[in-house]
């Protein structure tokens, strides 16, 4: 039995390597294998940025790989939490009657989705506004390049 708001967590702390998608689906599931890849290169993108950097090309496309990733899980994680109890039931613990226990609401799920949306809209925005910060800061250094005659300008 899959229990919501056992997965509503796992997905919040344990989501962006994969384990909401082990539990809820088993190790067959290729999209939970495939999960860890972008976080590990936001990881590495936040390495990067420390020592090179914040100039670091490299690190400003992967750093929001991270955000983006722990956004999304944050995403599933109110899906898990406000899908009704027989929607649950029947998705992920289809042998069992549809108003089986394991699959209703509780407090601590509601803080769960609570906590996944208070987390997920941050790292979203910080992530949404980094990616812009990096564009628009480039694009200032080819425009003064180009001004001061140093470099052609680019079509």
């Amino acid at each position: 039995m899959k229990n919501k708001t056992f997965a509503v967590w796992l997905t919040f702390f344990g989501g962006p390597i994969g384990l909401h998608r082990f539990y809820l689906k088993g190790f067959t599931d290729v999209l939970g294998w495939l999960l860890p890849i972008p976080t590990l290169l936001g990881w590495h993108g936040i390495q990067r940025a420390f020592e090179l950097g914040q100039d670091d090309v490299i690190s400003w496309l992967l750093i929001p790989l991270l955000g983006f990733t722990i956004a999304g899980c944050a995403l599933n994680a109110i899906i898990y939490g406000l899908m009704a109890t027989e929607k649950w039931n029947a998705k992920f613990n289809s042998e069992s009657e549809p108003s089986s226990p394991s699959g209703q609401t509780n407090w601590l799920t509601v803080f769960g989705v609570a906590s996944s949306l208070l987390l997920g809209t941050t790292v979203l925005m910080a992530s949404i506004v980094f990616s812009f910060q990096r564009y628009f800061e480039s694009q200032i250094e080819q425009a003064k390049a180009i001004s001061q005659g140093t470099e052609k300008a680019k079509p």
